[in-house]
């Protein structure tokens, strides 16, 4: 099957032709999506190209660096890594592809906002002169270093983070995350600094600190919340427990992939 092109207002999709119904349903959700982000940030893109694959090989061949970033994150937030952006693109799993990546119904529906998620990386580096894009060295290093807060603000405003109470609390079974979260937790656990940002602050606080250049992550954490680093550590561990309550109408498998 050869690819072709469905374009929207803002976006163009390149997909595979038996793909053309689940593009048009993901260029309508980035429209929404782009439209709430507009609202919000100074630069939010227009005529970025989303292209959708059909296998996590695939798109890393063509994404070389989401490899590396998805190879060094933890396993409980790996498997919703499943996508990646560049200046005018963004890059992502095909919605079949990611349903077969599911746990579970909420895993699912984390899943699937990958689009949302990965347009929402590139809004925050478009808006913070610190991070990607453009892809350099320099500007992979911030992404390293500032990983809690470009993934941390792309799960949070994607809204992918209600989904996550699983895979939250496998990670907190493990040893005590550290605030910020650190490279390897950043994918999974930096949504719930913004949520918790979001929640004492307001939305408006959490925009300011995604696109803080963050030349000190203490300095620019104590400042967002008003509070020292040992105080927010201890707040949003209890946050954290919080997220990771049970839900019974939850499916709560969630394996390591």
């Amino acid at each position: 099957m050869g690819w072709m092109e469905t374009a929207s207002l803002s976006f163009t999709a390149r997909h595979e032709s038996a793909q053309s119904d689940a593009a048009i349903a993901v260029l309508e959700s980035l429209e929404t999506h782009r439209a709430k982000l507009e609202e919000l940030f100074v630069v939010a893109p227009a005529n970025v190209t989303v292209v959708l694959h059909d296998s996590a090989l695939q798109l890393a061949l063509a994404q070389p660096y989401f490899p590396l970033a998805r190879r060094f994150t933890a396993p409980a937030g790996r498997r919703y890594m499943a996508g990646w952006f560049g200046s005018k693109e963004i890059h992502t799993l095909a919605p079949s592809t990611l349903r077969k990546l599911a746990a579970g119904p909420d895993s699912r529906q984390a899943l699937m906002l990958t689009p949302e998620r990965t347009y929402t990386l590139l809004v925050v580096g478009s808006n913070n002169p610190a991070l990607p894009p453009p892809f350099r060295p320099s500007t992979f290093r911030n992404y390293w270093r500032l990983a809690w807060l470009a993934e941390g603000a792309a799960q949070y405003f994607s809204d992918q983070l209600p989904h996550l109470r699983a895979a939250i609390a496998r990670r907190l079974r493990g040893s005590a995350p550290s605030c910020p979260p650190s490279r390897r937790d950043a994918a999974l656990l930096g949504g719930s600094l913004f949520d918790l940002l979001a929640r004492e602050r307001g939305v408006e606080a959490c925009v300011n600190l995604a696109i803080d250049p963050g030349a000190d992550t203490g300095t620019s954490l104590e400042s967002a919340f008003g509070t020292s680093i040992p105080e927010l550590r201890e707040r949003w561990r209890a946050h954290l427990d919080d997220l990771a309550r049970p839900d019974p109408s939850v499916q709560i498998d969630d394996a390591v992939t």
